[in-house]
Order: C-alpha cells, then sequence, then structure tokens
C-alpha cells in the first residue's frame, strides 16, 4: 500500500504510463475468460508486467515514490482544439472495454495509486508530475516507450521501456528524432501524426523536420523564414501549411500544468498487502501467478484440503494391494459421487492393449493406483522377488469389485482423453457411464487457444509439471512397457494422472457453465467418447489379399512411371532425388519455370511438376505418375497391412476428438478420413475395405451440407431457395455470375462456379482461383466480384465473421461451439489474414461438424429401437459407414437418412433442407 512520503531531492519517482501497459497487455496474450464469462486476459498480462516491474526494481535502485496514470477516456481538451484529432482511432476492442475498470482495481489492488483525469490525458498527467518532481530536485522515470513523451527528457528525467529493459535518455531521442529533447515537439509539428491524426505539414517527415530545426534553430523562426528555403517543394509545403504546423504543435505540446490533485507525497511506495493483492488475484482466477504471489509475499497459507491448486504432494499417494483397501476406496467414491478415473496399459492402443492397473481420485491430494498386471523386468532390483511378480490384487477379482461403481449411474466418472479408458475397460466387459472428461471441457472452453493434453492443462490450471512418461519408462530401444515399471514409480505416475484429473474438473467444469457452453459440451462433446470408443472397438474389415494386389499393381506402375521418366531424361537417375530431377529438367533440358529454393537446388514440388506436366512434357507427368502410386503403395497398400488386427482381422482407427479448432474429428493410426477418392486409383483404396460374410457396407453422406449452412447462415435467399427446389446449385451459381442458361450448359463453366462455391467458404483470394481453374488473375478476380454481386449475402457474412474475430478473437456454429483464432493479432499481416480466412470457414466446417457429431450420437439408440443388428464403424468427415446383415441394408439406409436429415431438430430449424446419399455394396467403394 502507498505510504505517505515528501518527494525531495533523494528521491525517485517511476511515473507509469498504465493505458500503454494495457494495450501492450492486451495484443501480448491470447484471450482469456473467468468462469463467469468476464474477459481478463489483458488484467493478467497487467498484472504480470506490473508484478515483474516492482520485483525487477527492488535493490538500491528502488523508486521512492511511484504511480501508474490512465487515459480517463478517448476524449481531451485537444478534440475541442482539432475534432479530427484521433477521429479514426478504431474503438476500442469488445472484449477489452469490460477489463478497463478491472485493471483499476488490479492497480489498487497492487497498493498503487491509480491516477486519471476527466479531458486530460495520461501523458498530460505525466508531464505535470515529471516537472513537479523535477522541480523539487527528484529523478524521474516515466515507464513507457512511447515516442510522445520524449519531449519531457532531462537531466532528472528519464523514460524506460520495461519490454526492452531499455532507459531512454537525451542520446535515444536525438537517435529518434535527430534532435535533443527539447527540440522534439518541433519535429513532431513539422512530421504530424497519422496514428493519433496530428496533420503536421504534409510530405514531411521526422529526417526532413530534423534537418529543417537544426538548421533554422525552431518552428517559430522556420515559418517566419519558410521563403528563403531553396527547395521549391519543402518551401512550398512550409508555406501553405503553416496553420496545420502550429495546431499540431497545441496538439503534441503535453501539458505540464495539468490540475492535479493527488498529491505526490501519497505515492510513497511500499509492499503490497498481501491479503488486499491475493485476493483480488484469486477472484481473477489466476491461480498459477496468485501462488507466485503467496510465496513472494509470505503470505499465510490458506487451509488447503481439498483445493484444486493446492501443491501436489505425490509422497500421500496409496498403492493398493490389499481387497480391503479397494473396497474403501471404493465406498469413499460412493461418498463423494464422483471419481477420477485413469487406466494404464501396456500399449498405446485401446483396442489392442492390455490392462496393466487402475488409478483413483477422490479429492484432490486423495489418489491411489491399483497394480493388476505387473509382471518382474529383469535385473529390476530388489523391489520384486526373483522371478515372481509383485505383490497385487488378482485382476478379475479386482474388476468384479470395481465394476458396479464404475458402472454406478449415482457416481460420476471423471477421466481425461476418457475415450481411451472407456475402450479399455469395455473390454474387460466395464461399460463406463456415467463420465465428464476434461480434455472435452477445456476444449469447449478454449478451442484454438491451447493443447488440451494433461501435461499442458496441469501447467497452466495448476502450475505443476507432471511425471514425464520416459522418466518412468525410459526411451528408444531402452523403453519399457508400464506392466514392468517397479510399483512404487508407477503409483507416482498413475495416481497423479488420477490427482491432476480430478482438479482439473474442479476447475474446468465451473468455468465451462460460467462461459454458458454447458448445452455444446453436454450435446455435442460428453456423449461422444462412448460413441467413439465403440466405433474403434468395432473397427473395419479388409482383405488383405486385395492389399497384397494392389501393392504389386502399384509397384509394377510405379516401376513403368520410372522407365518412363529415364526415356523422357534420356538417361537413368534417381527419381526420388529432388535434386537429380531437378538438375534434369531446369539444367539438362532447360525447361522454363525453375526457381531455386532456400538451399540452392532447383523446386520440383507438385505444383512445379504440374506446370509442366499441363505444357506437354513427358518427363513431369511420369514423374507425377510415380510419386502417385508411390503414395498409394506405401501410405495406403502396406500401411494397412501393418495395421490390420491379428486378432479381429479389421481395421481400428483411433479418432481423436480435441484436435481441430472447429470440433472436425481427425483419424489416426491409420488415417481413414484422407483415403483418395479424386482418382480412379485412388479409389481402389476403398475397394479392400470389405463387410462380414453375410454383411454389407452403408455409406451415409451428406450432400453439399457445408454450402448449405452457408446459405443458412448468411441467409442468401437464392442460395436457399435453389436448395429448397432441389436445384443443381453449381449449375445455378453459374447461370447467375456467368450469365448463361442452365440448359446445354457447358460443364467447363459450371466447374468453374463449383470452385467458386467451395472456395469462397475457404476464404480463396483470386490467385488461388485463378490457379484452380487455369485462368487469368484478372478474370478470377471479376468472377468473385460477379459472385458477390449476385449473392451479397455472402460477402456481408465474411465481413462480419472478420469483424467478429478481430473484435473478440472468436467466432461460433450455429450450436455455439466457440473456435479461437489468437493469430488475429499477430504483427504479421499473412497472419491476421489466414485468421480471417479461418475465421469465414469455421462456423460452417463447425457447423457441418456440430450436425454429423448430432447424427452419431442419436445412431446408437436409433439402431437399437429399430433392432438393426448394425454397427457404426467410420465417420470420414460428412459421411458416416455401417455394417449391417444384407437383409437389413435397406432398413438401415432409411433410418440413417431420416436420423441424418433430422439432427439438427429440434434445437435448431435449418432454412435449408439437409440431404443425404446412401447407398449399399460389398466394399465401401461399391457403397460408393
Amino acid at each position: 500500500m502507498a505510504i505517505n512520503r515528501p518527494v525531495d531531492e533523494n528521491s525517485h519517482v517511476y511515473l507509469i504510463d498504465g493505458s500503454g501497459y494495457i494495450f501492450r497487455a492486451y495484443h501480448a496474450l491470447p484471450p482469456l475468460t473467468r468462469s463467469d464469462g468476464t474477459p481478463v486476459g489483458a488484467v493478467q498480462g497487467f498484472c504480470n508486467m506490473l508484478w515483474k516491474l516492482l520485483e525487477d526494481l527492488k535493490g538500491e535502485d528502488q523508486p521512492s515514490h511511484l504511480a501508474v496514470i490512465f487515459d480517463h477516456s478517448g476524449k481531451s481538451f485537444r478534440n475541442d482544439l482539432y475534432p479530427q484529432y484521433k477521429a479514426h482511432r478504431p474503438p476500442a476492442p469488445e472484449d477489452l472495454v469490460p477489463q478497463f475498470s478491472i485493471i483499476r482495481d488490479a492497480t489498487r489492488a497492487f497498493g498503487t495509486p491509480c491516477i486519471e483525469m476527466e479531458n486530460y490525458e495520461a501523458d498530460d498527467i505525466i508531464a505535470t508530475y515529471a516537472r513537479m518532481a523535477e522541480a523539487k530536485g527528484a529523478d524521474v522515470t516515466i515507464v513507457s516507450s512511447d515516442k510522445d513523451l520524449m519531449q519531457l527528457v532531462s537531466d532528472r528525467v528519464s523514460m524506460f521501456d520495461a519490454m526492452k529493459n531499455k532507459r531512454i535518455q537525451a542520446p535515444e531521442v536525438m537517435e529518434k528524432f535527430g534532435v535533443g529533447p527539447d527540440k522534439v515537439i518541433d519535429i513532431q509539428s513539422l512530421a504530424g501524426d497519422s496514428v493519433d491524426n496530428v496533420p503536421g505539414v504534409p510530405g514531411i517527415g521526422v529526417k526532413t523536420a530534423a534537418l529543417l530545426i537544426n538548421e533554422y534553430g525552431d518552428l517559430d523562426t522556420l515559418l517566419a523564414r519558410a521563403e528563403e528555403i531553396k527547395q521549391k517543394g519543402r518551401r512550398e509545403k512550409l508555406l501553405n501549411h503553416a496553420d496545420d504546423a502550429r495546431i499540431s504543435r497545441d496538439l503534441v505540446t503535453l501539458k505540464v500544468d495539468t490540475p492535479v490533485t493527488d498529491d505526490m507525497a501519497e505515492f510513497g511506495l511500499s509492499e503490497p498487502d498481501p491479503e488486499t493483492l491475493v485476493g483480488f488475484l484469486k477472484e481473477m482466477e489466476f491461480r498459477t501467478f496468485t501462488r507466485k504471489v503467496e510465496e513472494a509475499l509470505g503470505a499465510p497459507a490458506a487451509d488447503e484440503s481439498g483445493d484444486a491448486t493446492a501443491p501436489i504432494d505425490r509422497s500421500k499417494y496409496e498403492c493398493v494391494t490389499e481387497m480391503a483397501d479397494l473396497e474403501r476406496w471404493i465406498a469413499r467414491a460412493g461418498e463423494v459421487g464422483h471419481v477420477a478415473v485413469d487406466t494404464e496399459t501396456d500399449a498405446l492402443s485401446a483396442t489392442a492393449s492390455g490392462l496393466v492397473g487402475i488409478s483413483l481420485a477422490t479429492a484432490p491430494g486423495e489418489a491411489c493406483y491399483i497394480p493388476l498386471a505387473h509382471i518382474d523386468p529383469e535385473g529390476s532390483g530388489d523391489m520384486f522377488d526373483t522371478g515372481a511378480a509383485p505383490d497385487q490384487l488378482d485382476m478379475d477379482t479386482a474388476l468384479a469389485a470395481l465394476k458396479p461403481m464404475l458402472e454406478d449411474p449415482a457416481i460420476l466418472k471423471i477421466g481425461q482423453n476418457f475415450k481411451y479408458d472407456l475402450g479399455v475397460l469395455s473390454r474387460y466387459g466395464i461399460d463406463v457411464a456415467p463420465y465428464d472428461d476434461t480434455m472435452l471441457l477445456s476444449y469447449v472452453i478454449a478451442a484454438g487457444l491451447e493443447k488440451h493434453g494433461m501435461d499442458a492443462l496441469a501447467e497452466k490450471h495448476l502450475g505443476h509439471q507432471c511425471i514425464p512418461f520416459k522418466e518412468i519408462c525410459g526411451t528408444g530401444k531402452s523403453q519399457i512397457t508400464f506392466d514392468k515399471v517397479p510399483l512404487d514409480k508407477a503409483t507416482l505416475y498413475a495416481a497423479e494422472d488420477a490427482d491432476v484429473t480430478l482438479r482439473l474438473w474442479e476447475i474446468l467444469k465451473p468455468a465451462m457453465v460460467g462461459r454458458k457452453k454447458a448445452t455444446v459440451y453436454e450435446t455435442l462433446e460428453r456423449p461422444m467418447p462412448a460413441v467413439l470408443s465403440d466405433m474403434e472397438r468395432a473397427g473395419i474389415k479388409v482383405d488383405p489379399d486385395q492389399l497384397h494386389r494392389l501393392s504389386s499393381d502399384f509397384a509394377q506402375k510405379m516401376a513403368a512411371a520410372e522407365a518412363a521418366a529415364h526415356e523422357a531424361a534420356g538417361r537413368e537417375f534417381n527419381v526420388a532425388s529432388p535434386k537429380q530431377i531437378g538438375e534434369i529438367l531446369f539444367g539438362d533440358m532447360g525447361l522454363p519455370g525453375g526457381k531455386k529454393t532456400k538451399t540452392g537446388a532447383w523446386s520440383t514440388d507438385a505444383k512445379v511438376l504440374d506446370e509442366l506436366a499441363a505444357e506437354g512434357h513427358a518427363m513431369p507427368v511420369a514423374l507425377l505418375e510415380y510419386r502417385q502410386f508411390a503414395k498409394l503403395k506405401s501410405t495406403y497398400a502396406d500401411a494397412l497391412l501393418d495395421h490390420i488386427n491379428r486378432q479381429t482381422g479389421r481395421v481400428h482407427t483411433s479418432f481423436s476428438l480435441a484436435a481441430t479448432t472447429t470440433g472436425r474429428l481427425s483419424s489416426t493410426e491409420p488415417n481413414l478420413q484422407n483415403i483418395p477418392i479424386r482418382t480412379e486409383e485412388g479409389r481402389k483404396i476403398r475397394e479392400v475395405f470389405i463387410a462380414e460374410p453375410g454383411n454389407v457396407l452403408v455409406a451415409a453422406d451428406y450432400s453439399q451440407v457445408e454450402l448449405r449452412l452457408l446459405a443458412h447462415i448468411a441467409g442468401v435467399d437464392a442460395l436457399k431457395q435453389a436448395f429448397r427446389d432441389g436445384v443443381d446449385i453449381h449449375a445455378m451459381t453459374a447461370s447467375e455470375v456467368f450469365d448463361t442458361p442452365i440448359e446445354g450448359m457447358d460443364p467447363m463453366v459450371r466447374r468453374k462456379a463449383k470452385a467458386i462455391n467451395f472456395g469462397v467458404i475457404y476464404g480463396i483470394s483470386a490467385f488461388g482461383l485463378a490457379n484452380q481453374i487455369d485462368v487469368s488473375r484478372e478474370e478470377a478476380k471479376n468472377f468473385i466480384e460477379a459472385y458477390f454481386e449476385k449473392f451479397p449475402g455472402i460477402r456481408a457474412y465474411m465481413d462480419a465473421m472478420k469483424q467478429q474475430v478481430a473484435d473478440t478473437g472468436y467466432v461460433e456454429t450455429i450450436f455455439g461451439r466457440r473456435a479461437h483464432f489468437p493469430s488475429i493479432k499477430d504483427k504479421n499481416p499473412n497472419m491476421r489474414m489466414f485468421a480471417e480466412r479461418q475465421a469465414i470457414n469455421a462456423p460452417i466446417q463447425g457447423s457441418a461438424a456440430d450436425v454429423i457429431r448430432r447424427a452419431m450420437i442419436r445412431m446408437p439408440d436409433a439402431i437399437a429401437k429399430a433392432n438393426l443388428d448394425a454397427r457404426m464403424l467410420l465417420q470420414v468427415h460428412d459421411e458416416l459407414v455401417f455394417e449391417v446383415p444384407e437383409a437389413q441394408a435397406d432398413q438401415l439406409i432409411a433410418l440413417t437418412q431420416d436420423v441424418m436429415m433430422n439432427a439438427c431438430r429440434p434445437a435448431l430449424e435449418l432454412s435449408v433442407p439437409l440431404v443425404v446419399d446412401a447407398k449399399a455394396g460389398a466394399t465401401w467403394g461399391e457403397a460408393h
């Protein structure tokens, strides 16, 4: 808290430009909101910056006095002098406005004077206090990098740029302006300031102004003798804009006689009051920062029992090896009504790994590990009896005791990335329900802002670093599986996972509710792990013999393409060597369009080869064919063989729920969402996915769902009506944009319209469209402009999304899913433009992802109620794949179409119909 201390010649007064701190903090950090939805990202940044400054100033150079000065508002007396002053500055971002008052509260919580005055800017108040302190013989440091304050620098007044840790004195001012501090006002009067709309003299910049002022001495003398200037341009500018220079001087001159009412003696610096500051930080929910401040100030430790943010003490974890102890933990879970659960396995795949142990947590700090299948690793030391497994519970007995609790509807189970644990436990006959997933809670709150893995969440929300897996199991060839880890180490690692998960749940669950995202979580996220776990466990059958044949076929075609490339080159070379390819194409053959990379080698990427192939050059054609077949062979034919589960004869992919910003699922090990379909050769890959004997595969695919959602979201009446009427949307667009009748339309014209329709969703540029449909950039630009003229609602939508992401940092889907794009604040304009394109696409792609999620969640119950023996196997963006007895195929198709087409109801009534194409076949390819 500030103390009363007179300012004298022994004093050192620090005046902090608080408004500058606010905007630096806002633009430096991603958006952050409190559990009640209040934005606090700039508040956190401000607190961090102020705390760091106060900590850095401790020691011999510690100030005697300190105050933070703020702008009162965007208006000041300067607007009366010159109404255009700062007139074109954009309003403060929407999510920053409510933080202004909170930052004032933060300043007071630090015990620091918080100064502002109506009708005056912060710079004027700083100038007044600086001159007052200087008159008393005190030293003054202005904490700011604002060039407008450099006019105040003197022998006793300096500036300090805290971000660069750089002090600004007369030499630095000279470097900046070419004159000393006493002439800064003259320079700014001539050069003006486009940011603040200070006119200055047009055409005269800082360097020219410095030359003039150094020659004529000051502004008045320069203007009085302007006719003497030899350079005609400068002379005329000064004569014609002398009044602009004078009004600019009035605008840039800081008032050193602002009628301040706060006495500097009240700026005396002292330590913040721990209770006040810690209380404020806790209210803001800055948990990690709060702990750091508590430790630094020696604040009395609060009662941390049951506190999610209390330091983690691994020594309290229990290794459960007796049934009586296990029953005690099960009873405790029943008492509190919730329990965090985590499984440890001997492999990464939920569908192929063996269960090694289970960890539980019932409260922060109350966690245990239940080993079930540990073995004696060779050379493990004295931990184990030679040749025998460690003391642990019999797996069947333990799981029989745990099963009622894990399936009890009155006990909430809590997991992190719980789909994995659900899959593991389901293979042991345990169907866990109900559950919460902390990864998905974080995903709903902060998609696009941060990673949602446990380690990242623990560090962010708990200030805690989890034990790395490699520290327990090693790395590389020496890595062991978890069943070989000694029980003491296994307990620390496994129980920590459950403890951290429970703590994260206690923080994230109320935060999710506070952000009003409970509906998104409950309807789009929480049901999905169980749905996907069942799909992963089901897998999809593949024909290994067909894969072998395809691999052989692709190998032969690779050899043929390689031979063709050698023949075209006139010699043999390594077709997998970009260096050799470049030397032949652009060196030996002298083909046009060659560009070298930073390494000095010729670029031979797909785009380069495509352009050369389009010109009819044989070697690039052959190389593209070789690359196509090589990718099909290695990525699909050979890789899929490696992924066949020996026990099931099926491929079991893993779906990721929180890997994208928009809510789209992704697929790994193997990735079944990027099976190629555009080429005949690529489509052959889908033929290897087959149904079991007596069954068929059914593929159900939303038709043009993203375009339909664009029409709905952007409110484009013409598109909406076309979809209602079942019109060919691409032909209709072509007719509108290119003014050509639909009947007898050239297919190439329709193709161009199709490229525009889909390109607009992704914010396509004229350059991108030109490359895609092979027209000039000018033609592509005209096409896009014509498109927007015919469908103005689309441009309005795009502009609205750009504005929203600029103001808030996020956009939302039709169901309220929020996608954040922090790069909208990036200093790099290309990054900002990329964020804008993402923001245009995200509500559309994200809404499509939400629609199919809603359909997937409903399908299992719909199948069960219809008494069908069908299983949902795959989701590929807008498509669902099922396996069903052949006799039930038609019934499943009708059911699936009904569920998918009505997926939005009753939550939302779309203004366009959803259409689903569905077909049955013996293979996935045949079902398309």
